[in-house]
């Protein structure tokens, strides 16, 4: 450990981009504040507006503007060319120029996420880690890194690369990529019950809703998977029940105008509809989407970090493919591969009535199957880990800054 005085010095840059990627990296900037208070920690989000960070006290220290496509254009051209359009390289240009000013402010960098913050770690001349959240080797079991993430990851000035999975960080050292190591999915260290009084029958399967955190796509989103509820009730009876957890860009004028919209009623946090004479209630909530995640049997998900730490938790994640621009099909079928068995997807189809439909039916074979149930428990665990990885994270970060 370093004398108060040297210690005082030490000022970290934390880089990331994407609303996944804020979320890890504000996680492990909190840690090194707390093992290090001397510590001094910012942050460079490149995407969105950093309210993970916000949400964590660490300033921002980066131009902010939020994109249409909310950093994920490389599965749809259009979203990039949306970008663009909305001041995409104008926006870009302001980052690498801040970057440049700043970067004698600090001593040691963090790079949160794929080649960009990579890359922006690296304008800064300091040393750095990598925490390649966007990257696994479960999507093609073989991962193919783009030369430049090679180059920097090579650089001297790197000294450690962070994976999110085991089978990732083997795959790398298989390639010669040193000082490579897993500690963990720092996302997981969120889901922690906040006591919530939510009033769950232990007697019914609970199914959480996951419409995602994008708006106004989460509002799309949670009317297909109202659909799936309704088709389910209706085919297999009520014997079910419902929770949503929403975030707060959503907000009850919203829910009003969605029920209007649909044909349901809205009131005081609970979306009903009357289906062969029983009623159906979906519960909202905007403060308790640990507690949901935590107590329910099965999600249907469309989201992304979300659906991860479904997956984590052993659950298993029905998805819906949607109009996006985050959560496609292209998007569903990537995390398919990411997350393995826990995770299913209904077919495509411009038939919303037939895709709910498969979607209801396929909910209630998954609950009726123990075996694999279990199989999700255990796959959840291999692919995503337990909690405490921001924690160990912080611990490697801490010794190399205090060492370096």
């Amino acid at each position: 450990m370093l004398s108060d005085k040297n210690c005082s010095q030490k000022k970290i840059l934390l880089i990331s981009n994407g609303h996944g990627e804020d979320l890890n990296s504000s996680l492990i900037g909190e840690k090194l504040k707390i093992l290090n208070p001397h510590f001094q920690v910012d942050s460079f989000p490149i995407v969105g507006e950093g309210k993970s960070y916000l949400n964590k006290n660490i300033p921002i220290v980066a131009p902010l503007q939020q994109m249409p496509s909310g950093g994920i254009f490389y599965l749809n051209p259009i979203n990039f060319i949306k970008d663009l359009t909305s001041g995409l390289i104008t926006l870009t240009i302001q980052q690498i120029v801040t970057i440049n000013r700043i970067k004698n402010n600090y001593d040691f960098c963090v790079a949160v996420g794929d080649v960009v913050p990579l890359f922006f770690a690296y304008l800064t001349g300091k040393k750095f880690v990598s925490f390649l959240v966007a990257n696994s080797s479960y999507y093609e079991n073989h991962l193919k890194l783009p030369f430049l993430t090679k180059l920097i990851l090579n650089s001297n000035r790197c000294l450690k690369i962070f994976t999110k999975d085991e089978f990732t960080r083997d795959d790398l050292k298989k390639q010669g990529f040193k000082n490579v190591i897993c500690e963990g999915y720092p996302i997981m260290d969120t889901l922690v019950s906040s006591e919530n009084n939510l009033p769950i029958n232990p007697q019914l399967p609970m199914i959480a809703l996951l419409p995602g955190s994008r708006f106004p796509e989460a509002l799309n989103n949670l009317i297909l998977e109202l659909k799936v509820c309704e088709i389910l009730v209706k085919k297999y009876g009520s014997k079910w029940q419902f929770y949503t957890a929403l975030v707060s860009t959503i907000k009850e004028n919203d829910l009003r105008d969605l029920a209007l919209q649909i044909d349901w009623k809205y009131s005081q946090g609970i979306l009903k509809k009357e289906i062969n004479g029983a009623e159906i209630n979906i519960h909202l909530y905007y403060d308790a989407f640990a507690d949901i995640l935590l107590q329910c049997n099965l999600v249907i998900g469309m989201a992304g970090t979300a659906v991860e730490q479904a997956v984590g938790l052993g659950k298993p994640v029905l998805q819906i493919p949607g109009e996006g621009p985050q959560f496609t099909y292209r998007f569903a079928e990537a995390q398919m591969r990411l997350l393995g068995l826990n995770v299913i997807t209904v077919e495509d189809s411009k038939d919303i009535e037939k895709k709910c439909e498969q979607g209801a039916d396929k909910i209630k074979e998954i609950l009726q199957n123990s075996n694999f149930l279990e199989k999700c428990v255990k796959n959840g665990r291999e692919r995503i880990g337990d909690r405490g990885a921001s924690l160990k994270m912080a611990h490697h970060i801490e010794q190399l800054v205090s060492a370096n």
